[in-house]
């Protein structure tokens, strides 16, 4: 007991220096513009969205949120969505817009009447177990806010967050019976718990783990929970059987808190979490909620928000900035802050690591967020890049190799390629300087020039043979992407022979080509080639692509369109197929991926290897047709609506293609620095960039009909060329559009004025 004597003391301390921040964060936003009403959260909770729904704050450790009972089932990755009534609790850790459901850590759920231990199901009724029924006429989601009635027990719940601490407000109706349910057992999706442990340690604090094993397979998340109603009575359980004491450690351990309310009585809830220890929740817990006051941290996780989101201010119609500032909203949900108040956090190698000079971050979806979510980052979060970095160099120092796919201090190997790669590269070459710039090119290379997930056969063949493992070509044309990331960093350190080694490694795309077909293909041998061959189906998780097929993976070469365009036979054998690409019908097949979505022709917006070809016209001197292609995506797979994103969200990529290409411009090339421009929708747009810079774009003739880009000005003198240098933008200054209802018969034209691959 006198060790929780001690941190409370500690945490009383922490808590004036929690004021202090809190009451700086109020005054410097009083002149932001309030963005947060634009904001829906509802958006992508439907059909295949997956998107979080609850209380967080951006890029916050937690995110406390419902838990539906279909929580298990692929369209619920997130825990929710909208098709379902029911509630099984309030979890503090979410994914948002994955296809692989996890987390779904420490979940409350109040309750009244008969004490049951178990959520139950829709099959068995209220008989089986605590869930309730809900409406969605009494649900309320706003940034850093959520609040539902819970039907069978008339209970009100309201949510919100810090950092690393969810607070809950319940009120009560009039109960001899009302009960608060701690299940350490339950998660979302492919999560099921190994060890689990909660204790009473006086008569308002709770503290416990729960380690759990997944998609990431081997999370450990500790909590303590402070309560504003003492605890009369406490009761653990494993699975359904009573123990006796406050305290039990099992795999499937429940606490239930018991009491008498009246009637519109408030219990609130601190729960505080870590990857470290239960002490360090407290600690957590005393440095960021140190008040009761539920409304004052609501406000406070609301100000976060309005901060971020007022980094881009833009003017456009009411729809278009709903749909705008949803989207930027998504974008911040992750990576997610994975390090204690004090700097300590749990590493890739299941060691403590303690303050450190970055904010360390986990969630790394990098096969989907290295083509915008992270190049978005480098313009409007440049304080985060260097956290992120740092957290993926020391990743490679415990792990040996950069993270592929990173949770929760476990890396999931999802995904083909090593997309770190090309953050990492992207950030170096834009000259961020907030980390080792050496240990990031040895980062590089050394992941790089390894043997597992078919890089010895890169290093021997220059290509993978389609019968040593699956999605070859996905996996070998993402390898170029990364390779000719490192060749671009290496000309930068002034290494000739590794410039010129990665270099050639990036047009190992050329390999996977085959003549005969026109398309890439899974290669067997030096004049052997995978068959039956079709350019259409697509066997998820089964053949040589990854969640697509040849017509899509024939286009990832974003590093080099020169290349690909003479592979293809020329600049009008390239648009021709390209044309093709957006109106060709073909059959998939039965087996193909849930993921591939948003078809036009064989294009599909839904998946992220597809998200850079309608800026691929640009290159060949026809930029009217991305303007086209691009518009159209922006109207019709983006809404308003609980279903208006088109495909997964996958932690920010989805909904930060719409915000680059919502302000006219997206980087097809990840890591060269330039943003190709396609076909705006907003009116105007003021970026707020390091260094109390603003870039500031004013569209005019901006009308519906009007998806053309007629002229550019740029800091006052005429502007061609159809992309814009990174470089130029960071500088600040101003750039007028001009739009018009038929393709210019200037604009992107020329070949001085396309965009290129190396600059």
């Amino acid at each position: 007991m006198k060790k929780y004597s001690r941190l409370s003391l500690l945490s009383i301390a922490l808590c004036a220096v929690c004021i202090g921040v809190f009451g700086q964060t109020k005054k410097a936003a009083v002149k932001a513009v309030n963005y947060t009403p634009f904001v829906d959260p509802f958006i992508g909770t439907a059909l295949h969205g997956h998107v979080f729904l609850g209380a967080n704050v951006p890029f916050g450790a937690v995110q406390l949120g419902p838990v539906n009972i279909k929580a298990v089932d692929w369209d619920w990755c997130s825990g929710y969505n909208y098709s379902d009534s029911t509630i099984a609790g309030f979890a503090h850790t979410h994914l948002s817009g994955t296809g692989i459901g996890d987390l779904g850590d420490i979940q409350f759920m109040p309750t009244t009447g008969d004490v049951k231990v178990v959520s139950g199901n829709l099959a068995d009724g209220y008989s089986g177990g605590y869930y309730s029924l809900f409406s969605h006429k009494e649900e309320v989601a706003q940034p850093g806010f959520y609040s539902v009635k819970l039907k069978r027990y008339n209970i009100g719940v309201r949510l919100t967050a810090t950092t690393r601490v969810g607070m809950h407000e319940y009120t009560f109706p009039k109960s001899n019976d009302a009960h608060i349910v701690i299940d350490l057992q339950k998660g979302i999706g492919w999560d099921h718990p190994v060890e689990t442990y909660i204790k009473q340690v006086n008569d308002t604090t709770v503290i416990g783990y729960r380690h759990s094993s997944g998609w990431s397979v081997d999370d450990r998340i500790y909590f303590a929970a402070v309560f504003s109603k003492r605890i009369s009575n406490f009761a653990v359980y494993d699975s359904l059987a009573k123990a006796n004491g406050t305290a039990l450690k099992g795999r499937n351990v429940k606490g239930v808190l018991s009491f008498a309310t009246s009637a519109g009585e408030k219990v609130k809830i601190k729960v505080g979490i870590s990857p470290v220890s239960m002490d360090n929740a407290l600690l957590n817990l005393g440095a960021e909620a140190c008040s009761w006051d539920f409304d004052q941290i609501k406000s406070d996780a609301n100000t976060l928000w309005n901060k971020e989101l007022n980094k881009v201010a833009i003017k456009a119609t009411p729809a278009r900035m709903r749909t705008f500032y949803t989207a930027m909203y998504h974008t911040m949900i992750a990576p997610s802050v994975y390090n204690d108040y004090n700097g300590d956090y749990l590493g890739t190698d299941k060691k403590v690591h303690h303050k450190t000079d970055f904010t360390n971050v986990t969630t790394m979806s990098l096969w989907d967020t290295y083509r915008a979510e992270n190049p978005l980052m480098t313009i409007t979060q440049p304080e985060r890049v260097n956290d992120i970095i740092s957290s993926m160099l020391a990743i490679y120092q415990q792990q040996g190799r950069l993270p592929v796919w990173h949770l929760m201090g476990s890396e999931t190997d999802c995904m083909v390629g090593n997309s770190a790669i090309p953050v990492v590269a992207d950030a170096f070459l834009k000259g961020y300087k907030g980390f080792d710039r050496e240990l990031a090119y040895e980062a590089v290379k050394t992941t790089a020039m390894g043997d597992r997930r078919g890089l010895k056969f890169v290093k021997d063949l220059g290509y993978i043979p389609a019968d040593t493992m699956t999605e070859t070509v996905a996996t070998g044309m993402e390898y170029a992407i990364d390779d000719w990331c490192i060749a671009q960093m290496a000309k930068k350190l002034g290494k000739q022979k590794d410039y010129e080694y990665f270099s050639k490694r990036g047009k190992n795309y050329v390999n996977y080509y085959n003549k005969e077909t026109h398309f890439m293909r899974g290669r067997l041998g030096a004049n052997e080639w995978r068959s039956p061959f079709s350019p259409f189906v697509s066997r998820h998780m089964k053949d040589d692509f990854t969640e697509g097929n040849a017509w899509q993976y024939t286009w990832l070469v974003p590093q080099d369109v020169e290349g690909l365009m003479q592979l293809l036979g020329g600049k009008d054998a390239f648009v021709k197929k390209l044309d093709s690409l957006f109106t060709v019908q073909g059959d998939m097949g039965n087996e193909a991926s849930n993921d591939i979505t948003g078809l036009i022709g064989q294009y599909a917006h839904g998946n992220e290897p597809s998200h850079h070809i309608t800026y691929m016209y640009a290159y060949a001197g026809q930029q009217y047709k991305t303007a086209e292609k691009v518009r159209y995506i922006l109207d019709t797979f983006y809404t308003n609506k609980k279903d208006g994103i088109i495909g997964n969200e996958d932690v920010g990529q989805m909904s930060a293609w719409y915000v680059l290409s919502a302000m006219g411009f997206y980087p097809a090339n990840p890591a060269n620095g330039a943003y190709v421009f396609g076909s705006p929708v907003i009116n105007d747009a003021v970026l707020k960039l390091a260094g109390g810079k603003s870039f500031h774009i004013s569209v005019k003739n901006n009308t519906g009909a009007n998806k053309y880009i007629q002229s550019i000005i740029f800091n006052g003198k005429p502007y061609a060329k159809s992309y814009l240098l990174h470089s130029d933008m960071a500088k600040g200054g101003n750039m007028v559009i001009t739009m018009g209802s038929k393709p210019s018969t200037v604009f992107g034209v020329a070949s001085a004025s396309r965009p290129k691959s190396v600059y």
